[in-house]
């Protein structure tokens, strides 16, 4: 059965409008692509056919490529007789006797603005939005956009659009030169085909864009800034390759010629398509679009409930963040506080984010005073009594929690879900003082809450699939990607990962440098190593979550004394300035050699003495002495049914964690490496070094049956 086609109408102008149809976005599929070459090759045989109008049915123009179909492909001379036909496609387009014009509206994104570039002009709604993001998949653009988008715009313009991912919006695609006029929906098939009729008549000239040389800066210049990008790009990703191949694809053509730079670009689309870091990414990408589709929950036909306010308890960093989110979605929101001090500072924490997008361009004042409306603070439970939805942000204090969601339960109406944020309390303790079970869930969110794009849905066998189900839905309204998981301590992120500071902290008590931990972990691909990290969260967060993994998983925590004997010395990270880093005023993190002290005596309470043979480790190797546990206990976690699929877990790590997108998340990146060798590897370490690397279950299974994770 064909996914998507083409559709043609020649009107008595002789203008032929060809319509993309591969509903909702009109991704170009091989039998879309099929289709538009007949249709293309059909009008120019026809006589009565003067000019050519390209574009989307219903309000996408396209949103490029159909991975899914491009996804199937599994040998290279497949995916060559494919690029065969994109190259002779684009071709016939440039070269045609008659003249293309593309009318754009919506997304005109990857191959869908490709094909659009390759038309002689670009007529677009105020809604279009325009970008080349293919290598956000690990390839580049395939269609000739290294070539033509530099002409078009500029090559510093067309070289961040195209390392970052980044669409432009109409009006400047429009003071770019990437588009040639913006026109309402209603008069934009009337415009482009006047345009097309206009070219036709020499009224307008024939604009070939592959050809175009007057936006390219001068050969010193172009140097100058495509090495810029190389910098940039290391900076980003030292180890990804593909960001380098994109703009050696760019410089052929500057250097060679149009022509040599499509030869260059074909290629390198051909061999990057079948690398590791572009099966991964595709599989992060529909990894993503299945944390909605959750077995035993969203098949059984529920919709979700209307939320129309929400009420917020702490308006701390987390509270406020969490509400930011919410009014920048058009929720109204009540925030409480227990006191004037308290509430004023959560709502000046809120201004200040919204403050943060106004300065960025991303917000007018208008909208930010309009945004801003949506909150009321408030003092007490008054107003809580016609909230759908209450989120509770409290410090990580059973007790508390205990008597905040007694007091929800008393003041909110009955239908009203109770949500709680915390990060590591079990849900069963926390609404242990009430009668409604049912309608507590978990909501947690990841710091900066307006930013962070997780959020970890929590049930409790005894809560209820409706307020799963809405809260997925409030989660896709506020543009989080939501996971949803079982209860336990940590739930899924927090407990995968308290494995990652748990092995560092090992390492260190063995002889190893922190700072030599550090710079494995980010090597490898995190952001942050797990000092840094421990440092950015503070080490009250640290100590509360260590406690909590302890009580709970008292067989598989190391027990260090190194983060509780920095705290008595007042080092707490980087809020105090000092931690494993000391920090200056603009909190830029140096090693301090004064931690030396603490590691010493850490070493002694433990009765750890340097490993030889751990100190000779390079940091490849140190990277999977401390994230093999992190498999090991993400293993679990599955094992114990607390994660739905495997697919989850690699979003949670991404999305929570900032686990590099390009190794496909942990379980992903674990099938890589292959259960037996994990296995084996934590094997040998539990018989040199103890319980703490012991494999469980689901990883032995995994691995003696020969399965991936």
């Amino acid at each position: 059965m064909a996914k998507g086609t083409t559709e043609m109408e020649v009107g008595s102008d002789g203008v032929a409008v060809i319509y993309i149809a591969n509903p909702p976005v009109n991704a170009l599929s091989i039998d879309v692509l099929f289709s538009l070459k007949g249709h293309y090759e059909e009008v120019l045989r026809r006589n009565d056919v003067k000019a050519i109008v390209l574009t989307g049915s219903g309000r996408s123009f396209s949103a490029g490529l159909d991975i899914s179909a491009f996804a199937d492909i599994r040998k290279p001379e497949q995916l060559k007789d494919h690029c065969i036909l994109i190259e002779a496609m684009t071709d016939i387009f440039e070269d045609a006797g008659k003249p293309s014009v593309a009318a754009i509206d919506g997304p005109a994104l990857g191959g869908g603005l490709e094909i659009s570039m390759v038309c002689q002009a670009r007529i677009s709604t105020p809604n279009a939005q325009l970008g080349l993001t293919e290598l956000q998949f690990g390839v580049i653009p395939g269609f000739g956009g290294t070539q033509r988008l530099p002409r078009l715009v500029g090559l510093t313009k067309a070289l961040e659009m195209m390392m970052l991912s980044k669409p432009i919006k109409a009006e400047e695609a429009h003071e770019l030169g990437l588009v040639d006029a913006v026109v309402s929906p209603n008069d934009l098939l009337n415009n482009a085909r006047r345009w097309a009729l206009d070219i036709y008549e020499s009224k307008r000239p024939w604009a070939r864009a592959l050809y175009k040389t007057d936006k390219l800066e001068s050969p010193d210049l172009a140097r100058e800034i495509l090495n810029s990008a190389r910098v940039q790009s290391r900076k980003r990703a030292a180890n990804l390759q593909y960001p380098f191949v994109c703009i050696d694809a760019v410089e052929e053509g500057i250097v060679s010629g149009p022509q040599a730079g499509l030869r260059k670009e074909a290629m390198a689309f051909q061999e990057l398509f079948f690398s590791d870091t572009c099966k991964s990414l595709i599989h992060v990408f529909f990894s993503q679009r299945a944390t909605s589709k959750v077995p035993g929950i969203t098949d059984l036909g529920l919709m979700p409930r209307k939320v129309s306010n929400v009420a917020i308890v702490g308006g701390g960093l987390m509270g406020s963040g969490i509400a930011t989110a919410l009014i920048l979605s058009h929720y109204p929101v009540i925030l409480k506080e227990v006191n004037e001090e308290f509430l004023n500072a959560g709502i000046d924490r809120i201004k200040e984010n919204l403050q943060s997008r106004v300065r960025k361009g991303k917000m007018t004042k208008e909208k930010y005073d309009k945004t801003l409306s949506l909150l009321t603070g408030v003092l007490d439970y008054e107003k809580f009594k016609s909230v759908d939805l209450a989120i509770e942000t409290v410090v990580e204090n059973v007790k508390l929690k205990q008597q905040i969601f007694a007091e929800l339960e008393q003041h909110c109406p009955s239908h009203c879900i109770l949500a709680t944020n915390t990060s590591t309390i079990d849900l069963d303790l926390i609404g242990e003082k009430t009668n409604s079970q049912d309608r507590i869930v978990g909501t947690h969110f990841f710091a900066p809450a307006h930013i962070m794009p997780l959020l970890e849905i929590v049930h409790t066998p005894r809560a209820s699939l409706q307020a799963v189900v809405t809260l997925l839905d409030v989660g896709k309204k506020i543009k989080k990607t939501p996971i949803v998981v079982r209860n336990c301590t940590g739930f899924a992120v927090n407990r995968m990962f308290f494995p990652y500071t748990q092995a560092a902290l090992w390492l260190v008590d063995h002889g190893m440098d922190v700072y030599k931990i550090d710079q494995a972990c980010t090597e490898f691909g995190m952001p942050i190593g797990p000092f840094r990290m421990t440092d950015l969260v503070g080490f009250g967060v640290a100590l509360a979550t260590g406690m909590q993994h302890l009580e709970n998983f008292p067989e598989r925590v190391y027990k260090s004394m190194l983060i509780s004997l920095m705290t008595e010395d007042k080092r707490t990270g980087e809020a105090s300035q000092k931690g494993f880093y000391r920090y200056d005023s603009k909190r830029k993190a140096s090693p301090d050699p004064e931690i030396m002290n603490y590691l010493e005596e850490s070493r002694r309470i433990a009765g750890a003495t340097p490993d030889p043979e751990l100190l000779k480790l390079d940091n490849s190797a140190i990277a999977e002495m401390v994230l093999f546990p992190v498999i090991n206990e993400a293993c679990r976690v599955l094992g114990e049914g607390i994660a739905f699929k495997a697919s989850d877990l690699d979003i949670a790590s991404i999305f929570g964690m900032d686990f590099p997108p390009y190794r496909g998340g942990i379980m992903h990146w674990a099938d890589s490496i292959g259960a037996r060798r994990i296995c084996t590897m934590l094997s040998e370490w539990e018989m040199k070094y103890g319980q703490f690397f012991k494999p469980c279950s689901h990883l032995l299974e995994r691995a003696a049956e020969g399965l991936p994770l």
